[in-house]
């Protein structure tokens, strides 16, 4: 990971994203900020979460509704997308899916650095 430059509106960037599990988008993470920090811009918001993921900090997690969705929890885990209110919900899933990284490193010779599992379909609350 890359050494950056301590900012608050980064700090807070960061923590807004690691304090909500809705898999923001980044215009969300700007409109729950810009109150406190008037001088945000979008603009500065897309950076520093493109610096995030590239420190491995946050992961996008989909595009949804033509918006990228993010997430402040790295650690492997699947989501559920709805695919009727467009929901991104943590979801608690069987291992089984992360074997395919010693699969294809053992196998294939690749290095894997991710191994995601994404489920659509509809959420029990759009099932009512």
């Amino acid at each position: 990971m890359k050494t950056r430059n301590y900012s608050q509106k980064r700090e807070a960037i960061l923590a807004k994203v690691r304090s909500t599990k809705s898999h923001p988008t980044a215009e969300w993470v700007y409109q729950e900020l810009k109150g406190t920090y008037p001088d945000l811009s979008l603009g500065t918001v897309y950076r520093n979460i493109g610096l995030f993921k590239d420190d491995g900090l946050i992961c996008t997690v989909a595009t949804v509704a033509g918006q990228e969705r993010i997430d402040g929890n790295v650690e492997p885990h699947g989501h559920f997308i709805c695919r009727t209110c467009r929901a991104v919900i943590d979801i608690d899933a069987p291992t089984e899916h992360l074997e395919m990284e010693s699969y294809l490193e053992k196998s294939q010779g690749f290095q894997v650095e991710r191994v995601d599992l994404t489920v659509y379909g509809t959420c029990k609350t759009c099932l009512k």
